[in-house]
């Protein structure tokens, strides 16, 4: 064999070798991608969870505080008119759902603080400490669906992912954040 013919060959080896290493990297960065986004649908539904399990909770702290404040009817049937959101809705509109049944609740907390019988109430106490449990495991749930986020939106804007990204039509999923209000200082007055 003369020398091109063993240069060509060796030149078409060195080729298909690094056309294999591309579309191997091509596939695994896709696949690390789609696994990334199959970890914030996980998340996410960790969210709804713990809104559930939240509402649920709500409506039985309800339910014992319309026993000692029926004046305060407008609020209590507010609170429970309110759905739990679905589980194909938006991250913005859990978000707002969770903003709303936080109002409620923080509404439900001043009827308490009103009625000295209904704090002392073992039933209550009971509810407000599994209200309190849930709130971590929501909390917990947001920072999980968060970080998540942040990896996979980390990933489709860096090169050289960014190009099977756009490839795929990969695009940037929005964080769960918190409402204004939660943002502001606590003003603390005595």
């Amino acid at each position: 064999m003369e020398a091109w013919g063993i240069a060509l060959i060796v030149i078409g080896v060195i080729i298909v070798l690094i056309a294999v290493i591309f579309f191997s990297w091509w596939i695994g960065a896709a696949n690390r991608i789609r696994k990334e986004l199959v970890k914030i649908d996980e998340a996410a539904s960790g969210i709804d969870v713990a809104l559930t399990k939240r509402f649920d909770l709500l409506t039985k702290t309800v339910a014992t505080v319309k026993g000692y404040a029926k004046h305060e009817q407008e609020t209590l049937t507010a609170v429970i008119g309110m759905r739990r959101p679905a589980s194909s809705a938006s991250m913005a509109e859990k978000s707002e759902f969770s903003n709303a049944v936080t109002k409620a609740f923080d509404s439900i907390n001043v009827v308490a603080e009103q009625y000295p019988d209904l704090k002392a109430n073992t039933n209550f106490m009971a509810l407000q400490n599994q209200i309190a449990e849930v709130e971590e495991q929501l909390q917990a749930s947001r920072r999980v669906y968060n970080s998540n986020v942040s990896i996979y939106n980390q990933e489709i804007v860096v090169f050289p992912t960014s190009m099977v990204a756009h490839h795929y039509g990969f695009t940037k999923r929005d964080f769960f954040e918190a409402e204004a209000s939660k943002r502001e200082d606590v003003k603390i007055e005595f």
